[in-house]
């Protein structure tokens, strides 16, 4: 079976001391729980505050360290950009690529994030790479080739080792903070796409191995229909990630249904 995520994208959101805090107030919210059956948890602040969150995790509490973007070159005149190895130095283990966000305002392709999970995977790290459609490809019918085009190309090259490790999220870009959330029954069956598309790029054995999570106004009362879905593994969740209590809630209901074996 493959071990859930429950994976809190942060976004442009907290400050060091406000960050720190939620920290600390989600690892009180989970502390009771079994460790051997949580899945994967990983919070993903704002640059600034990864150090200040890495120092609280450091003796380990069951909470990973992600980053939410990256560059692809180690070093160089690059202003403005954050390295794969400077992450690994602070002991973030996860990378968010290809969000929506990145896509829409700041003009990344799937060359790019290509190029970051390359990066992301030759320094150990795990690329979380996000895919999907917006409103206007979904109504007009171009979902499935949207985003089987779109993984294809972020995963060209990939080692079948390489891909296995890897996540990937799927977020309908019309369901991310507003709201509306993609039927599961209906988000499961894009994400079984994305699994059979990946068989076809890395084969089967990486298909049945990588962990696809959905992202798009997850909330605590929408987890366990989610994850009671065949090829749902866990979450990336945006606003739900920012309350301690609705973030140990969607961990918990992920352990109520698929608890890791």
């Amino acid at each position: 079976m493959r071990k859930p995520i429950i994976a809190g994208n942060w976004k442009l959101n907290k400050t060091v001391e406000e960050a720190t805090e939620l920290v600390e107030d989600i690892k009180v919210k989970i502390m009771d729980l079994d460790k051997n059956q949580m899945p994967t948890v990983i919070v993903s602040p704002v640059f600034t505050a990864l150090k200040s969150i890495a120092d609280i995790l450091e003796h380990g509490q069951g909470i990973h360290l992600g980053a939410q973007n990256c560059y692809w070159q180690d070093s160089g005149a690059f202003t403005g950009e954050v390295s794969v190895p400077m992450l690994k130095d602070i002991c973030v283990t996860y990378v968010i690529i290809g969000h929506s966000e990145r896509r829409q305002y700041f003009g990344e392709t799937d060359e790019n994030i290509n190029l970051k999970a390359k990066a992301i995977l030759n320094h150990g790290l795990i690329p979380i790479i996000c895919c999907g459609e917006t409103l206007e490809q979904r109504e007009s019918g171009q979902t499935d080739n949207v985003v089987k085009n779109q993984i294809i190309a972020d995963l060209k090259d990939l080692t079948e080792e390489q891909t296995a490790k890897s996540v990937i999220a799927y977020e309908p870009v019309w369901a991310i903070g507003t709201g509306k959330t993609c039927e599961s029954s209906e988000a499961n069956r894009v994400i079984k796409l994305i699994r059979d598309t990946v068989a076809e790029v890395s084969g089967r054995d990486a298909a049945d191995k990588i962990r696809i999570l959905y992202g798009g106004s997850v909330k605590p009362s929408t987890i366990e229909e989610q994850m009671s879905q065949s090829d749902i593994d866990g979450a990336l969740v945006g606003g739900a990630s920012l309350k301690a209590e609705d973030f140990a809630q969607l961990i918990k209901g992920t352990m109520l249904v698929r608890a890791p074996k």
